[in-house]
């Protein structure tokens, strides 16, 4: 049978002979030991080197060419006593990945003879062939000029023998290639726009850092049974496969015991993350069979991205060790839950406050509600934004699946923060306040508790939910670069907190209190995002009606979501902050859409190709074996015993007849459909084609294959089933 013939593809995992077993040490001891971090700088470099260095991360001054050779020698001598051989510099291009260009450390010396070699010059910028990047039409494809450029804020570290330094990438003419310059960008704005705002409550306030905590949920599947998989291979996903009779419906897998081999696997990519300083915290078994999770503590922002980023590219690598495939897709396997990046973030000041932790006394628990409020406020205005930023053909398989948020955003509090908001808002009016409304106020507020952990039961159907000092942003596919839905809420919050300042001022400068004139303010923003937050399921049909009550969209359509990136509101909010230019921002728009375009043809593709090449023609000869058998019927019985005996094999032919057919020329029809859509030059227009024309076509036919794989021979079947991929043995 194909169960067994599948299973013994598959190599069997002796942990003994695993090489990269785990250090039996303390992680504290390796921590971080292949990362260029503050100890090893104080080691390698000097004191004016290092001062420097460390001014540069935490204030983002320029570091000149003399500290920078420096800098570059102490970090090669490191790197070399490490046994790294090249350096590169790592960057993140619009490609969903990340890219790498290795240069050894090898020039001539001055006699000729042959050395190790790196300079500041190299550390702090390369030129790589930016030609094949998308740049959505920032730069002709002749023009090949791009730059990377030393990002000194997330340290160097050393993977195999190489030293990889975190850079950003440019064009020629400036323009941003990558996730992390406008995402930087943003990280400065709202650094500056929450100091700003904090100065109301805490003069020692002259750093806000936003932090960042990514639960990443993974599949892993038997890599001889990936490789027997086309479709998985090529597009990430099954486009084909029947529902196993057993998969997550005894809810048997959530936080089990993990498999032995899967543990393994585990270990040794934690390991290899703790050395690269990647804080991992937790491991357990998800809801789907074969699902993962694993989830770090929080770190600054770009650090967290870098980390989340580098963490999905080395669980693909020490996945093979395992013979295992890692399938980060938010949707690898149809009937089960697909996968997420839950991205839980905050707002930390340089005095160590968490400005979504409620404190002891008024002034504390007023700031709380400050930024808490604020959030809720830019969420409102950006809602759109928000989802463009987690739109992608894959998560347009996991929003709204009931297992996931809606397309609709809104943001959860709980019962406790939506009463004292509501009391706010309907106790501060536009006059000035009285005194007894001014102690009722102040007696609310120190009412919050130091702790909101538990205030509430978590509303794991939200999309942005308040979870006690975070808010977990829970709408990000499992894929995606944390980044991008980053840079827009980083920039989002950092608009209305000036946007908060302006309109206290303007109340102060008229007598108003400034205790006073920030309830006055809160209160508006109060009101005026009141439709965002939502306490209740919001997988249900009901929540839809309401929030369109409520003005809120539900854009279902990751092509149509990708808009909001034009509208006047986000190019002004981008433009204003310098995250992005409007010709940087348009860029991205297009460069998703043809995204979305080539990742659906690819999928349409590999699905004509295997109904036509594998799934069809099995189909016929088990079909052909039927026509035969009941042939054999005919001469073996009379024409009432043949009738009796011939009845349900006659009917299994027919009902194959059908499918193929169905199969046949709906697959026709996807070909030409693609061939009309492939014409069109506007890539919106393109993708949007895609979108509403062809991407149909895989649900239809899939259903067909579907149901001949429950009639087809097991011993035919081209590829290995659901109840084989889905079960790890």
């Amino acid at each position: 049978m194909a169960a067994i013939r599948f299973t013994a593809l598959s190599s069997a995992y002796n942990r003994e002979a695993n090489p990269y077993s785990s250090p039996k040490s303390p992680v504290s001891e390796y921590f971080g030991s292949n990362v260029f971090d503050k100890k090893k700088m104080k080691k390698y470099l000097s004191r004016e080197a290092y001062e420097h260095i460390q001014e540069a991360i935490e204030k983002g001054t320029r570091i000149d060419r003399k500290i920078a050779d420096q800098i570059a020698s102490g970090m090669k001598a490191w790197a070399v006593e490490m046994g790294a051989t090249h350096y590169t510099h790592w960057f993140q291009p619009l490609t969903e990945g990340t890219a790498e260009k290795h240069d050894a450390f090898l020039d001539y010396g001055d006699n000729g003879d042959m050395i190790e070699a790196f300079s500041g010059k190299l550390l702090a910028q390369q030129e790589p062939d930016a030609s094949s990047f998308p740049s959505g039409g920032i730069r002709n494809t002749f023009e090949a000029r791009g730059y990377t450029a030393w990002d000194p804020s997330s340290p160097a570290f050393i993977i195999g023998r190489t030293l990889s330094i975190p850079t950003i990438f440019v064009s020629y003419t400036g323009e941003a290639l990558d996730n992390k310059t406008p995402l930087l960008k943003a990280l400065h704005a709202v650094d500056k726009a929450a100091v700003d705002v904090c100065q109301y409550f805490d003069k020692d306030v002259t750093k806000v850092i936003a932090t960042l905590g990514v639960e990443q949920e993974y599949f892993l599947i038997d890599e001889a049974l990936y490789n027997a998989r086309p479709d998985i291979v090529l597009t990430g996903r099954s486009l084909m496969g029947h529902a196993s009779a057993k998969d997550q419906q005894l809810e048997d897998h959530y936080f089990g015991s993990i498999p032995e081999r899967v543990t393994a696997f585990i270990e040794e990519f934690e390991t290899e993350a703790y050395k690269l300083g990647i804080p991992i915290k937790t491991r357990h078994d998800e809801v789907a069979p074969n699902q993962f999770e694993c989830a770090p503590i929080f770190e600054e922002c770009n650090l967290a991205v870098d980390h989340n980023v580098l963490l999905m590219d080395m669980m693909r690598r020490i996945a093979r060790h395992h013979k295992f495939s890692v399938l980060t897709h938010e949707k690898p396997f149809n009937h089960v839950n697909g996968s997420g990046k839950h991205c839980n973030w905050a707002l930390a000041t340089n005095t160590g406050v968490n400005l979504f932790s409620p404190g002891k006394n008024p002034k504390t628990n007023l700031q709380f509600l400050t930024f808490l409020v604020n959030t809720l406020k830019a969420v409102h205005k950006h809602a759109d934004l928000l989802r463009a930023s987690v739109a992608s053909p894959g998560n347009a398989h996991r929003l709204g699946a009931n297992e996931a948020p809606p397309a609709i955003i809104s943001a959860f509090i709980g019962k406790q923060l939506t009463d004292m908001l509501n009391k706010i808002e309907k106790k501060v009016s536009n006059e000035k306040m009285t005194p007894d409304e001014k102690i009722e106020l102040k007696l609310s507020v120190i009412k919050v508790p130091s702790i909101l952990l538990d205030n509430t039961d978590r509303n794991r159907t939200s999309p942005f939910a308040f979870t006690g000092n975070k808010f977990e942003f829970r709408a990000v596919g499992s894929s995606a670069n944390p980044a991008v839905p980053m840079i827009a809420l980083n920039a989002a919050v950092a608009e209305q907190l000036s946007e908060f300042k302006k309109d206290v001022d303007k109340l102060i400068e008229r007598d108003v209190k400034k205790d006073e004139a920030i309830f006055q303010v809160l209160r508006q923003y109060i009101t005026d995002s009141k439709p965002i937050r939502f306490e209740g399921n919001n997988y249900g049909d009901a929540w839809k009606k309401e929030a369109q009550k409520r003005g809120l969209t539900n854009i279902t359509n990751p092509v149509e979501a990708l808009d909001a990136y034009l509208t006047p509101n986000s190019k002004k909010l981008f433009a204003s902050l310098d995250v992005m230019s409007e010709r940087e921002n348009e860029a991205r728009a297009h460069i998703r859409w043809d995204n979305y375009t080539k990742r659906v043809q690819i999928e349409a593709r590999v699905m004509g190709d295997l109904v036509m090449n594998h799934i069809v023609p099995v189909a016929i000869r088990y079909q052909s074996e039927l026509v035969e058998n009941v042939k054999g019927l005919k001469e073996l019985f009379n024409d009432k015993e043949y009738k009796e005996l011939a009845s349900a094999r006659l009917e299994l032919i027919r009902t194959i007849s059908q499918h193929i057919s169905y199969i046949k020329a709906k697959t026709n029809d996807m070909i030409e459909a693609r061939k009309v859509a492939n014409k069109i030059e506007d890539e919106r227009e393109k993708a949007m084609a895609y979108a509403t024309k062809i991407f149909c076509y895989l649900d239809d036919i899939r259903y067909h294959v579907d149901k001949l794989e429950l009639i087809v021979d097991d011993e035919y079947w081209p590829l290995p089933k659901y109840r084989e991929l889905l079960f790890i043995r």
